[in-house]
């Protein structure tokens, strides 16, 4: 089966807030595969963003698919919340709840598409065990809970990891899983990340930092298409 084009996903922490529904579509309008959405509790991570209201408020507005993270803890009570605001895929952490295989579960019975995120300091492990419930597994390159951060390098060697992983997942016959990377992703960083093995790549600062978010976009693009 041939692999999928790369797809990159706008980060919204990165907009600006006070216009959320026009950055919104202008990045949609833009060439955007998909909206990454960052929901932050100030537990879990040490900032607040957004929640599900705000999540339903975007998706009247915009058509592609919403990628919701949520760095919260405990997930499984606002699962729900976010699949019934317009989510399509909610990502949580590893560490997000006592039960990752059942917190995965619950997302799929809501009909939603289920990712695991991996902090830098996660092991690849955390993930052998679920593979079968992942539709996408995040690597993030920056610790969570602010944007603008710089990459750190080391993930490299994890996102390869995974990707090797995903690939006999996919060899012995399971589910697709996309394989996404956020954390510093910009047009130097990101033939590195897809060297790597990364499909998906989110780009916070380095679209909505840039006058033009279309020509952000496709800086990105012809690095990650070569």
């Amino acid at each position: 089966m041939p692999k999928p084009p790369v797809r990159i996903a706008p980060s919204l922490l990165a907009a600006d807030f006070a216009c959320l529904g026009d950055e919104a579509r202008a990045v949609a309008a833009a060439g955007a595969d998909w909206l990454h959405l960052d929901v932050m509790d100030g537990h879990f991570v040490p900032n607040i963003s957004f929640g599900p209201v705000v999540v339903k408020a975007l998706r009247r507005h915009l058509a592609i698919p919403f990628d919701v993270h949520l760095m919260i803890a405990p997930a499984d009570p606002y699962l729900a919340a976010f699949a019934e605001a317009g989510a399509d895929t909610i990502s949580l952490h590893a560490e997000a709840g006592p039960h990752l295989h059942r917190s995965l579960q619950a997302i799929r019975a809501l009909g939603k598409r289920a990712g695991v995120v991996l902090n830098p300091a996660t092991p690849v492990s955390a993930v052998e065990n679920v593979l079968d419930l992942c539709d996408l597994i995040l690597v993030m390159s920056v610790n969570p809970g602010f944007g603008g951060q710089g990459f750190i390098d080391s993930q490299l060697g994890k996102i390869a990891a995974l990707r090797r992983m995903i690939d006999a997942h996919a060899a012995a016959g399971g589910q697709p899983i996309d394989l996404e990377v956020d954390g510093g992703v910009t047009a130097e960083t990101a033939p590195r990340c897809i060297a790597a093995g990364a499909d998906v790549l989110v780009a916070g600062t380095a679209v909505f930092g840039k006058p033009d978010y279309r020509e952000a976009i496709q800086a990105l693009r012809p690095k990650v298409m070569a």
